[in-house]
């Protein structure tokens, strides 16, 4: 049995937490392994919604052992609220099934205030930050001078702790005319949450080691996309962490040699959230149907999201960039009723075809697409469960995305509902 990572293969928002939450009925322990509660996964079991952000979507399936990793940035106030929302709805959540990485950087609300302050002041250049904090917690891990999760175990050492975070952030603060923050009210903050949070706290590294060796197998759950990799994606318009498939490992605390399969997640279709390229993007009445039958909207932020056409370009390169064995292709059925469609097979970059995005920001906003078209499907896909549910054209519309990306299609998803969906292969038994 092989354990999986997934990963989104576009720029986010492809579908993960309803793959993840279905491969979790094979999984013994999901595991989230970066990113932050930047991320969200709507999941739909049985007619009910559940919304998550920061937990695992395994954390629905009784059962299952559910884990952030210390590659996840913890806010613990949303953790906090998130798990009280979700036994709200009848989800059982205790440290029996929820650990935290006792490593794993926690983000503050000095965090989340010069996010927004330098989103709302950036002007032209406008990264897309959701405004969370995100990317100055990972700023603090990198300047080695965040608080931890288990630095919530050791009171008496916080002051320490705290004033080497704010010889750093009081000067920034100054700078940006925002008021400094004190020691005592940073101590505050963290006392109040730590006994909500200590509980769940274990070495995770160890502890999922202990459960490969046992033989259960883990899913490893990435967030965002590969587009959005802070080396890989379309930088400067990144999210603040590595979201190749190579972050399971890091971000758990468990080998590389302990993923046997990634499973890429992309639409049938391609969307982005924020700032950056987007070389397929549609700015017509095509690209506003796509995003109204896809319900394409942020499940945090709200944020519509920018619709195009399949770019099967972007897509071989997350395939390459994140070592990608199967794609789980999602919302097929929002393609229905088209009667044409098309998919990016190429780009002109100053008269010369390439085959890739190039890392430049200025050729990236110069590359125009190069498409071939196909018939559309008139019948339904919604609710398909088997290739024979699928019309001739839609079957051949999956091939030759296939063909182009250089990576077989594993999954194929036709609505939210966990049920409604294909299995070509289990990446489970690979």
């Amino acid at each position: 049995m092989a354990n999986v990572a997934v990963v989104g293969a576009q720029w986010g928002d492809e579908g993960k937490g309803k793959i993840v939450d279905w491969l979790s009925l094979g999984a013994d322990v999901v595991v989230r392994f970066q990113g932050g509660h930047n991320a969200g996964h709507t999941l739909v079991i049985d007619g009910v919604t559940y919304k998550l952000a920061l937990l695992p979507s395994g954390i629905v399936r009784p059962g299952k052992l559910s884990v952030i990793g210390n590659g996840v940035v913890v806010d613990p106030h949303f953790l906090i609220g998130e798990i009280e929302r979700l036994r709200g709805q009848g989800v059982a959540i205790t440290p029996e099934n929820l650990k935290v990485a006792e490593n794993a950087p926690l983000i503050l609300s000095l965090h989340r205030e010069l996010d927004a302050h330098r989103e709302e002041a950036s002007g032209g250049t406008k990264i897309g930050t959701t405004k969370r904090g995100i990317g100055p917690a990972y700023e603090d891990k990198v300047g080695r001078r965040s608080i931890r999760v288990v630095d919530l175990a050791e009171p008496g050492t916080l002051d320490d702790k705290i004033a080497r975070v704010l010889a750093h952030h009081n000067p920034l603060r100054r700078g940006l005319g925002l008021p400094e923050v004190t020691v005592a009210s940073l101590r505050e903050e963290l006392l109040a949450v730590a006994p909500k949070i200590l509980p769940f706290m274990d070495a995770v590294w160890s502890l999922l080691d202990a459960r490969r060796r046992a033989g259960d197998r883990i899913l490893f759950e990435g967030a965002q996309g590969v587009l959005l990799d802070v080396d890989h994606g379309t930088y400067p318009y990144v999210t603040s962490s590595n979201t190749v498939a190579a972050s399971a490992a890091s971000g758990s605390g468990l080998g590389s040699g302990a993923i046997g399969y990634v499973l890429g997640i992309a639409k049938a279709y391609t969307t982005r959230v924020g700032g950056g390229p987007f070389p397929t993007e549609l700015l017509d009445e095509i690209g506003e149907l796509i995003g109204d039958r896809g319900h394409e909207f942020g499940t945090n932020t709200g944020r519509r999201r920018r619709c195009g056409w399949f770019d099967a370009v972007l897509t071989r390169q997350a395939v390459k960039t994140s070592g990608i064995n199967g794609l789980a292709l999602t919302k097929l059925d929002i393609l229905d009723g088209f009667h044409e469609i098309k998919i990016c097979t190429h780009y002109m970059l100053d008269g010369q075809r390439i085959d890739r995005l190039p890392a430049s920001q200025a050729a990236q906003a110069r590359v125009q697409p190069g498409y071939e078209s196909f018939p559309g499907w008139q019948e339904s896909t919604s609710g398909a469960r088997s290739w024979a549910d699928l019309p001739a054209q839609a079957i051949k519309y999956v091939r030759r995305i296939e063909e182009l990306i250089e990576a077989p299609v594993a999954l194929l998803s036709t609505s939210p509902e966990r049920d409604d969906t294909i299995l070509v292969h289990n990446p489970f038994q690979d």
